[in-house]
């Protein structure tokens, strides 16, 4: 590693650090609700170490308590982890000069908060390196997520099940989207997706969260077919 990739990759750990306040919580809340829902030790850490899917290890734990049926389970996931395919088309025209082991690291690590961390990095500050901070982005929250999961399956009952921690994530959310708001576009999709998601959050399977993403992706592109002049000049 040369000293632009190494100052790449602490460039990207600095930046995912304020966001692990979100985050550790989380962590926190699904050691301890994996281990009530009646899924071994072990077996909960793994989903931390091999899965490193916030919302899919929670859909798990749930539809384990259930007595949900394996394929449905992993339908389930499936479906709601259909984003990752929409971050993956976002960043891919950054990455295509990459060799296919750094593509699978890079996807490996692809979370919700590293998507939004590196996509800005990509948009401000894109070179050759720039796929280091991806990665030291991507490698902290994936550390991060192993110790507060362990962490949560050590204090296991102490935690309340309602507890204010619960706001934590969405708020982390909200303060990773308003800086993205940049044009009319990114207002536009952020809009019609909350919107959708809101409005659609009956159906089944969790699959809200995938039409709203693709409501907000094509309302975007049509606001930016249709930006003027003056706007794209001004981008």
């Amino acid at each position: 590693m040369n000293s632009a990739a190494r100052a790449e990759c602490l460039a990207g750990i600095r930046a995912q650090i304020p966001i692990l306040l979100g985050v550790v919580p989380f962590g926190l809340i699904f050691g301890a609700l994996a281990l009530s829902a009646g899924i071994p030790l072990l077996e909960t850490q793994a989903l931390s170490l091999f899965v490193f899917a916030g919302s899919a290890q929670f859909i798990t734990a749930v539809l384990v308590a259930e007595g949900t049926p394996a394929f449905i389970i992993v339908l389930t996931i499936l479906v709601v982890n259909l984003r990752h395919a929409l971050y993956s088309a976002s960043i891919s025209p950054y990455t295509q000069h990459l060799p296919r082991r750094w593509k699978a690291i890079l996807a490996w690590l692809l979370t919700d908060e590293a998507f939004v961390v590196a996509s800005v990095r990509y948009r401000d500050k894109n070179s050759a390196h720039t796929h280091w901070f991806t990665f030291g982005t991507g490698l902290t929250l994936w550390a991060a997520w192993q110790v507060s999961t362990a962490a949560g399956i050590a204090l296991g009952q102490v935690i309340p099940e309602n507890s204010l921690l619960d706001f934590a994530l969405p708020l982390t959310f909200i303060a990773l989207l308003v800086p993205l708001l940049i044009d009319r576009p990114t207002w536009v999709a952020a809009a019609v997706s909350g919107f959708s998601a809101v409005l659609l959050s009956g159906l089944p399977y969790k699959l809200w969260v995938l039409v709203a993403a693709l409501l907000g992706v094509a309302a975007g592109m049509v606001a930016e077919l249709r930006l003027t002049p003056a706007e794209e000049a001004s981008r």
